[in-house]
């Protein structure tokens, strides 16, 4: 069964631990990475509880193949809407233009969509500015996790990525709920 909400969701901090990644070059190809703890577990009852999953990240198209590949997670996405593919990088929101278009979204759909990552300039910034809901997974000390700004401020904030299934299971029922009471 098809759920309302869908996910948009970045990868490196989000699900790969970026810590792992193993390069030839200092910023050239991932070859080889690992999830973070409990984040390939998540994002897969996501996907088998049906939920859409669309990748929203940027860097190059081949380190997602090869670690999302290597994960076994390559199957779960129903879009991959990839920086290099793009031209331009998040917060634009060409980004999730594009997500949005390739999953034949209009305006009227944003309130189904959450956007997860790791980056507050990036990822809480572009999904703010473009209109959907936040959800920072504030889980490595890679990146800032206290917002500079309005524009920076998550609509939720997760520690760890198991916190993203009872969150998604709660926007669920309330997408439901609102679908009743039109009816």
């Amino acid at each position: 069964m098809n759920k309302k909400l869908i996910i948009f969701t970045d990868i490196g901090d989000t699900i790969i631990d970026e810590t792992t990644e193993v390069r030839r070059e200092k910023f050239g190809v991932v070859y080889s990475a690992a999830c973070l703890p409990g984040a390939k577990e998540t994002f897969l009852d996501l996907y088998r509880q049906g939920y859409t999953i669309v990748m929203v990240a940027d860097g190059l198209e081949k380190s997602f193949h090869n670690t999302m590949e290597e994960n076994g997670l390559d199957h779960i996405f129903s879009e991959w809407v990839i920086s290099e593919q793009i031209g331009i990088e998040k917060p634009s929101p060409l980004m999730f233009a594009t997500a949005m278009q390739r999953m034949g979204l209009t305006d009227a759909d944003k309130h189904r969509v959450i956007m997860v990552g790791n980056n507050l300039a990036r990822d809480m910034v572009g999904a703010n500015r473009f209109g959907i809901r936040s959800v920072h997974m504030c889980c490595s000390d890679r990146y800032p996790v206290k917002a500079s700004g309005p524009e920076e401020e998550p609509t939720w904030c997760i520690h760890h990525p198991e916190e993203l299934l009872p969150l998604v299971d709660r926007l669920e029922k309330q997408l439901e709920g609102a679908a009743e009471q039109v009816c």
